[in-house]
């Protein structure tokens, strides 16, 4: 993966990228919304492991893709996406591959979190689970943004 990011940002063709607006918004804003989907998301999970004592760790837990993801893009559009072409192929491409691996080192992190509050499986799932599911999650998250009409991965060239 290392080898084919390396590619895609020492790659120039002769349409180079044009000047992407870097993502801004108030640090306020976004630990309102992400505190609202781990929240909502750390309600469903503590459901599932028993009842609403657990909420608290369950949110804690979902912090990790909604708060971190969150970043995860951010270090897409910030800093990748202006350093790679301008083709569709190159920008899809390197955006599955940051969510992958962001998704694989917020799985680290939500596991390490859960081993320091002593909850979790016995038998976590293999590595590059977290990095698919969160891939996943991306693409749902990214489809309800371009259905309403929002930049998203769907977009052409946003």
């Amino acid at each position: 993966m290392a080898a084919f990011l390396r590619f895609l940002i020492s790659y120039r063709n002769e349409q180079m990228p044009p000047q992407f607006q870097p993502h801004r918004e108030p640090f306020h804003a976004t630990l309102l919304r992400n505190g609202i989907i781990a929240s909502v998301a750390g309600a469903l999970l503590a459901q599932r492991w028993g009842g609403f004592s657990h909420w608290p760790i369950a949110t804690l837990l979902a912090l990790w893709p909604s708060f971190g993801g969150h970043y995860v893009e951010i270090f897409y559009l910030n800093w990748l996406r202006p350093r790679i072409p301008a083709r569709r192929i190159a920008q899809s491409g390197a955006r599955l591959g940051v969510w992958f691996l962001g998704g694989i080192a917020l799985a680290g992190g939500m596991g390490q979190t859960a081993a320091m509050v002593g909850v979790g499986p016995r038998h976590w799932p293999a590595w590059w689970t977290g990095g698919a599911v969160f891939v996943g999650i991306e693409l749902v998250v990214h489809l309800a943004l371009h259905l309403r009409g929002r930049p998203s991965f769907y977009s052409t060239g946003k």
